[in-house]
């Protein structure tokens, strides 16, 4: 059965690597139930048969080996084992009077499938168990995030590969249309595929009942349904670029430490914000150097010499935000109460913030 955990209060300060410990301290599983054992089926296999298939057209493929291994030696690693399940493997067998004894090793995936679907022990806490599992799928997905985002960044090098070739004389090329529609063909299949993915696991985490949400690397507590899906689904993946790196681990910091009951979630949702605004600055050359403070580069984004990014009224509002909700954050309370909001304002700052990056990048 799954708890309800939004009302938990435990510190947490920092966001650590794998789901099993940024939520150790907040209960969401009080028993392990056959809904679980599906998920957990369910999402090995979309690991197992759409990031990283063992084989290929019937062959090993030594690349998933080496991916399936990297995962396994990473989760390993965290939960403070040598190995996931037993690799070696020796068995005794007889041939007429003699017993002889085969020997061997399994592949890495083999040893990850053994621990993600060893059956479920009444004397481990279901929480610990199924949090595991989902660091293993978290993982998994994060591995395959940094290849898609290598892919892209790699991108322009491999359509300037595509073009150096199509200009060598006599070159045979076979492919309809040309080498470089192939390889961004190839490139935007491959983003496709794990937009996919993601997806399913997404859906599956809401078949399953799970307040849930994989995002850009992590794992994270979703909002409500409409919420994720108006304004957080379409922000991830527009601060999924490296551009927006600041922008996109702020804001988990943010959630994180609202799910957590960690202090000032909203300190670093604003964070978020103005790192978005500054980039733009940036990025637009409206920087000169003196701004002093958020309230300058908003200014810069509301310039009439600069093509109003914003209107006034916009200016106005993010300022205030900043003054009212930013502010009293960024500086010590000295002999004052510490500053402090409610979760429902909590969860409003973290929205506002969400809303106006995804306005912002989208007027690009």
């Amino acid at each position: 059965m799954l708890v309800r955990y939004r009302s938990i209060r435990i510190i947490r300060t920092m966001l650590t690597d794998i789901f099993a410990y940024r939520y150790a301290d907040v209960p969401m599983w009080d028993a392990f139930t056959e809904r679980d054992r599906r998920f957990i089926v369910q999402s090995f296999r979309i690991v197992a048969e759409q990031l990283f298939p063992p084989t290929v057209n019937g062959k090993k493929s030594d690349w998933a080996e080496a991916k399936w291994k990297l995962i396994h030696d990473r989760l390993s690693t965290e939960l403070g084992m040598v190995e996931l399940s037993k690799r070696a493997y020796s068995y005794p067998y007889k041939r007429g009077q003699n017993t002889y004894y085969h020997s061997g090793t399994n592949p890495w995936n083999s040893v990850c499938e053994k621990f993600v679907y060893v059956d479920y022990e009444a004397n481990i806490p279901a929480d610990e168990f199924i949090k595991e599992r989902l660091s293993f799928v978290e993982i998994a997905f994060r591995e395959r995030g940094n290849d898609m985002a290598a892919a892209n960044a790699g991108l322009p090098r491999e359509i300037l590969k595509a073009k150096a070739r199509m200009a060598i004389k006599g070159a045979n090329v076979r492919l309809p249309g040309s080498l470089v529609d192939g390889v961004k063909a190839n490139n935007r299949t491959f983003n496709d595929a794990f937009e996919a993915s993601v997806n399913e696991l997404n859906t599956r985490f809401r078949h399953a009942g799970y307040d849930l949400n994989y995002h850009n690397g992590f794992i994270q507590i979703a909002a409500d349904a409409k919420v994720d899906e108006q304004i957080e689904t379409p922000f991830w993946a527009l601060v999924a670029d490296q551009k927006w790196q600041n922008v996109d681990t702020d804001m988990k910091e943010a959630l994180d430490l609202r799910d957590s009951g960690g202090r000032d979630p909203s300190w670093h949702a604003a964070k978020a914000l103005e790192s978005t605004i500054k980039i733009i600055s940036d990025t637009k050359h409206w920087t000169h150097g003196k701004e002093n403070g958020p309230h300058n580069f908003i200014e810069n984004l509301a310039n009439k010499k600069n093509g109003r990014f914003i209107d006034a009224w916009e200016m106005d509002s993010l300022k205030q935000f900043f003054t009212d909700v930013r502010r009293p954050f960024g500086h010590g309370a000295g002999s004052d109460d510490m500053p402090k909001l409610n979760d429902q304002q909590t969860n409003w700052a973290i929205e506002f913030c969400m809303t106006w990056v995804k306005s912002l990048i989208e007027r690009m």
